[in-house]
Parts: C-alpha cells; structure tokens; sequence
C-alpha cells in the first residue's frame, strides 16, 4: 500500500521504532534500578573473619560472653563480645567485640544467641540491630 493511500507520512514507522526503543530502555533502566536496590536491602550472614572487613551491612550471629559485657550510662552504648561456637578451635572460639547504641532487648541477659546486624568500626563492629534468641521462649513447646 502506498503512503497516499493509508495518509500517514514514510517517517511513520521510523517514529513508531524509535518509541519502541525508547520505551524498552526505560524498561530495562528501572528494571537495572531495581535489582541494585534489592541487592542494597538484603544483608548476608558471614563468619566473624567477614564480618571484621566488610563494606556494607551484614549480620553475624554468636553467644554473648556475659562476663564481658559494658554498659555505658553517659552515651547508653553497650559494649560486649560474642564468640563463635561454631568455629574450628572450640577451645578458643573465634571472638567479636560488638558496640550497640541502641535499645537491649528485655531478655539480653538470658539469651543462648545473639544476631547482630551491623558494619565494622574502628573500636568493633557497631551494630545497628540487635536480636536475641531466649531458650526459656522455646521451652515446652515440644511437649
């Protein structure tokens, strides 16, 4: 068919692949945005040796060594260390000094684990987040 049939202009289909092209760029731009934001919000679990070096935020899980433990009334930062059962020398588990500003949970003092979520610090590795694991909480619910 000729273009004085249809009444549309030869540039027409150029126009309508270039907004096809327009549109699947944008589509794959926000789709690149996305990703990258998704990747941003999920935090890995890593051993205490990553945990000292890493980049972003990561969580790291450990027991509290309650005769280690420092609470400072002035700034309301608790200092404390939780080591690693799960490391190769149990006799000397691995160790790592936490510093948290933030509130401790109520049942701190009896928790068995410790997740801490967080970057490394100059002076430990300062948590953002902290959530205790309570044995007492699970007790009986296998009866």
């Amino acid at each position: 068919m000729s273009s004085h049939l249809t009444g549309k202009s030869p540039d027409w289909k150029r126009k309508v692949k270039a907004k096809y092209i327009i549109g699947t760029i944008i589509i794959l731009v926000f789709t690149v945005w996305g990703f990258s934001a998704f990747l941003e919000t999920t935090v890995r679990y890593v051993s205490f040796a990553e945990a000292r070096t890493a980049t972003r935020t990561v969580q790291v899980v450990g027991r509290i060594d309650f005769d280690n433990v420092e609470f400072n009334t002035e700034n309301s930062e608790q200092v404390f260390t939780i080591y690693d059962l799960e490391a190769p020398d149990s006799a000397r588990p691995d160790r790592l000094k936490i510093i948290y500003n933030g509130v401790i949970p109520g049942n701190f003092d009896q928790a068995t684990s410790v997740l801490v979520r967080g970057k490394p610090g100059p002076d430990g590795f300062v948590a953002e987040q902290l959530l205790v694991k309570c044995p007492s909480k699970y007790q009986g619910l296998d009866e």
